[in-house]
């Protein structure tokens, strides 16, 4: 089901806040290098050693934040509308997304609504079913949407998809501050590693762990909604792609790996529709509503859940 994100003003908004992107191309080769790295040093240091505490705390923190960034920000936020936020909170979500090293605000938002446009078709970003079938096309259809697309060029007219949240000035200097986010995505989790800890060694380890080890993770589970999230897992509800509620991506993605059900409901702020499928990120926006920071929240009704089932 297309987004449609398009109006009559999109060619004369100017893209003068979006990073050049090499920069964005650059930032996403050094976050697949450099925390694959760090995991390996990890493991390393931890080799008849230990993990703390606050080691263990700082990984599952800010992976919970940056996670969020993405889920519930830049993809049910930003890219869907699927609930509304005050100003200072869509700053925060664009702020923990950045921290993810997925790319720009807009660059994201833009590729994920083309995908939902174009999905497993033509002209779809990170589809893993663009080399046709056999073992090694599949390998590599797997590698292209897991990883290899985003190193690819843009396409032509990206920004038209982004048209909306371009009218936010706020939006505008939270995308232009990409490589600042990604920054402090490093540096908070070594402040408070050496804050909580007195010591230089925690500097380090809070680098290590809620740092390089922590943007590992949240990557590459953030990745398997692309790649397997199109290949392995149940189909309860007619899409016209190949997309696949998957229950181990579901949990580690925070609800994302009801990722066939998002495509038969793209709009909907929640996920797991079932009792059975845990969506922490649905969670997390009804929290919100409770305390007056979302409205509108949009879930499908019973009625199109049982029009859409197969």
């Amino acid at each position: 089901m297309p987004v449609n994100v398009l109006n009559d003003d999109c060619k004369k908004v100017e893209p003068q806040f979006i990073p050049v992107p090499f920069l964005g191309k650059l930032a996403t080769m050094i976050a697949v290098i450099v925390p694959l790295l760090g995991l390996v040093a990890a493991v390393i240091l931890l080799w008849g050693w230990g993990i703390t505490w606050v080691d263990l705390g700082l990984l599952v923190g800010f992976y919970l934040l940056t996670a969020v960034g993405i889920t519930v920000g830049f993809h049910r936020l930003f890219v869907h509308r699927s609930f509304e936020t005050i100003l200072p909170v869509k700053v925060v979500l664009a702020a923990l997304g950045s921290m993810a090293v997925q790319g720009p605000l807009f660059n994201w938002v833009g590729q994920h609504r083309r995908h939902h446009q174009h999905s497993d078709e033509a002209g779809d970003p990170h589809s893993p079913h663009a080399f046709g079938n056999g073992l090694w096309k599949r390998i590599r259809g797997l590698w292209h949407a897991h990883i290899w697309w985003s190193f690819a060029p843009d396409a032509p007219g990206i920004t038209k998809y982004v048209a909306d949240l371009r009218q936010s000035w706020a939006l505008r200097v939270s995308n232009h501050l990409f490589l600042f986010w990604v920054a402090m995505g490093l540096i908070l989790p070594a402040v408070v590693g050496g804050v909580l800890t007195g010591s230089w060694a925690g500097v380090f380890t809070g680098l290590l762990w809620g740092g390089l080890v922590r943007l590992f993770l949240v990557l590459h589970v953030t990745w398997s909604v692309n790649s397997l999230g199109h290949v392995w897992g149940t189909r309860p509800y007619k899409s016209d792609d190949h997309s696949r509620n998957n229950f181990l991506i579901g949990i580690l993605a925070l609800g994302e790996g009801w990722h066939n059900t998002h495509h038969a409901f793209p709009t909907s702020a929640r996920h797991g529709l079932r009792w059975w499928q845990p969506d922490v990120s649905y969670y997390l926006i009804r929290l919100m509503s409770w305390l007056g920071l979302a409205w509108n929240i949009k879930l499908p009704t019973r009625a199109a859940q049982l029009q859409a089932r197969r």
